[in-house]
């Protein structure tokens, strides 16, 4: 007996062996795996609109991670501690700029501090300036109402998203730029077409606050007022005010009122009476997109439900 049990132990020391270097094999192949987790490309983007902009353009490049919450107001939305985190951790980020996230400028502004590349992508596509209200005379935020500076907006966000964000294969970047380009200009081509059906006479926006300045320019709309005379959702009208747009609504026979779906329609029902006069009041979705299945989910769904909506709203043919 005592001669047969070394030549056990030699049998199984090999195997003992095998063991422990495929155990060492699958903990190198789980550190690895958990390593590239922790080190995936990030980018940050504050709006949700400019969100899915971005994973467009992205793709399953980088990890997005949009800041604000569907449905929110861009003018007053704010971000958590961890969110504050994680702008000065990201590889790159997307912010609109022109003073629209007042809330998150500082954080957005910290991380540049930091050496934290970023993107204010509406004042790189040819920004605009309010004519009339409280705000006339500054840059205007709102430039996703036109289609055509969102196609230019995602050539601007693939450059640096190539530039600086690192592990990612460019070539996807490029063709995903220039697939999501291609459905934005079929989407301009097919919002002309319809907003073409509407009289000429009655291409007239009366809005929330003033937000569709860009849209106007690109369609050829005349902007009669908005209830709130100001670029952003934080400020009041006055009496004054409201009654200085509704003899301007009188005037221009103006057959709706748009108010944004995100935010209460109280002040534009207030107009509504103050005019005594047979006005629709049309919601739309101009701030913020939506959880998926209310309405505009994305951008392109956004600004389809809004053409049709005014073009339904001011009696096209």
């Amino acid at each position: 007996m005592s001669t047969d049990s070394p030549t056990v132990h030699r049998s199984w020391a090999p195997a003992r062996l095998l063991l422990a270097s495929l155990a060492g094999v699958l903990l190198l192949g789980v550190s690895g795996c958990a390593a590239s987790e922790e080190h995936r490309p990030t980018v940050v983007v504050t709006t949700n609109i400019l969100g899915d902009i971005t994973r467009n353009v992205v793709g399953d490049e980088a990890e997005v991670t949009v800041l604000m919450r569907a449905g929110a107001d861009p003018h007053s939305f704010g971000v958590s501690a961890p969110q504050a985190a994680s702008i000065e951790r990201a590889d790159l980020v997307v912010h609109n700029g022109l003073g629209l996230e007042e809330n998150v400028l500082r954080h957005v502004e910290a991380a540049e501090d930091a050496g934290t590349p970023t993107l204010a992508v509406g004042e790189a596509v040819g920004p605009i300036t309010y004519t009339a209200g409280e705000s006339a005379d500054e840059p205007d935020p709102h430039f996703w109402t036109d289609p055509e500076r969102v196609r230019k907006a995602v050539g601007l966000i693939a450059d640096e998203v190539t530039e600086h964000v690192g592990g990612i294969d460019q070539a996807v970047v490029e063709k995903n730029a220039s697939a999501y380009g291609a459905q934005i200009t079929e989407l301009t081509a097919w919002m002309r077409s319809e907003f073409d059906e509407i009289p000429a006479g009655q291409r007239q926006l009366v809005t929330n606050h003033h937000v569709f300045g860009y849209l106007a320019r690109r369609f050829g709309f005349r902007i009669v007022g908005a209830v709130i005379p100001s670029g952003t959702t934080l400020a009041s009208p006055s009496a004054s005010d409201l009654e200085s747009l509704a003899t301007a609504v009188e005037t221009a026979g103006v057959k709706a009122i748009f108010a944004d779906s995100s935010q209460p329609d109280r002040l534009a029902q207030v107009l509504k009476r103050e005019i005594d006069l047979d006005i629709d009041v049309v919601p739309l979705f101009s701030e913020s997109l939506t959880a998926k299945g209310e309405g505009a989910a994305t951008y392109l769904q956004m600004m389809r439900a809004n053409t049709t909506s005014i073009a339904t709203g001011l009696g096209a043919e």
